[in-house]
């Protein structure tokens, strides 16, 4: 009897297999799948590098329903994913960022409102994100919206969570990596608070006809917290949020905003994405809820970008010190 010829096994990768599949189709699912599969495997094997110094950022943006509280919990559990120290404050009263990252923010919970009034410290109201162990956040609860009204005759009014974040980072046995703050969608009190606390901008813009307008007024308000409360604030970071790579539209607007600000504004853009919709109502971040989902790749490609260039910034930082 003949011998079969023994022929070694070929396991190909799940990219590969939808690639051997759909290899002709240059539109259509079977090519979205295939493109899909073959970022998130590369995102399995890519190396993230760690600032040398812990990074403070605030996401804000006062135009509602761009993204910005999305992307602020979706950056800080990708980076948490690949092994960050994160530490994410929530200073929206709406406390999306809290529900979305799975930690109780009801009335009367101990809260960013406690930290801004004294009586608490953030190790005092501190939790840990139930998905990611490195992911630390100070939640945010209806009682924030009092906040301002209450604070507004103090000397430091501008300053009391910069104050509060100093000596927790000081204390803290921890050392993050990133800190992210969730603004609420205007240009109050509690934003400048914000802002005065970081020295990073991070600005979700929308891939809609109006995504330039309003932007102007927030660079103003910046540039005024720069010139007379935090002078190394800097705008690293701007998002392309609800691309949609179909339309002529999204493709016009990222354009733009790329030819506006070329140095700062990301490569990676931000998809439309059902999922990424769903997940808060889960209380959980999309990298959690749909890992394997365009949207969570989509926000570990910014993340690994974001992460990229850490040191221009650092640098950038340094020579505004100066």
């Amino acid at each position: 009897m003949a011998m079969k010829d023994h022929q070694e096994e070929v396991i190909e990768s799940a990219s590969e297999t939808l690639h051997r599949i759909f290899g002709g189709d240059n539109s259509g699912l079977g090519s979205q799948m295939a493109d899909e599969n073959s970022r998130y495997e590369a995102l399995q094997q890519a190396v993230f590098t760690k600032p040398k110094r812990t990074r403070l950022i605030a996401v804000a943006n006062q135009k509602g329903g761009v993204g910005k509280t999305t992307s602020t919990v979706n950056l800080a559990a990708a980076m948490a994913q690949f092994g960050a120290q994160v530490l994410v404050i929530d200073m929206d009263p709406q406390g999306n960022a809290s529900t979305a990252l799975g930690v109780p923010h009801a009335s009367g919970d101990p809260s960013t409102y406690d930290v801004l009034e004294g009586r608490s410290s953030i190790e005092d109201v501190i939790s840990v994100c139930p998905d990611f162990p490195t992911l630390d956040v100070v939640p945010a609860s209806i009682d924030l919206s009092g906040a301002e009204l209450e604070v507004a005759d103090l000397p430091n009014r501008n300053t009391l969570l910069k104050e509060a974040l100093e000596q927790y980072l000081r204390q803290s046995d921890k050392h993050y990596d990133y800190v992210f703050i969730d603004c609420p969608p205007s240009l109050g009190l509690l934003v400048i608070n914000a802002m005065c606390a970081v020295t990073e901008m991070l600005i979700p813009i929308q891939a809609e006809y109006y995504a330039l307008e309003g932007l102007g007024q927030l660079i103003n308000t910046i540039g005024l917290v720069q010139d007379h409360f935090n002078p190394v604030l800097l705008v690293s970071t701007m998002l392309v949020t609800m691309f949609d790579r179909r339309t002529l539209l999204s493709r016009e607007v990222y354009n733009e905003v790329k030819g506006h600000y070329p140095n700062i504004v990301l490569d990676t853009t931000i998809p439309r994405s059902v999922k990424i919709s769903e997940a808060p109502s889960f209380s959980q971040s999309v990298i959690s809820y749909d890992p394997r989902g365009l949207g969570a790749i989509a926000y570990g490609e910014a993340a690994l970008e974001i992460a990229g260039r850490s040191q221009n910034v650092l640098d950038a930082l340094d020579s505004r010190r100066k």
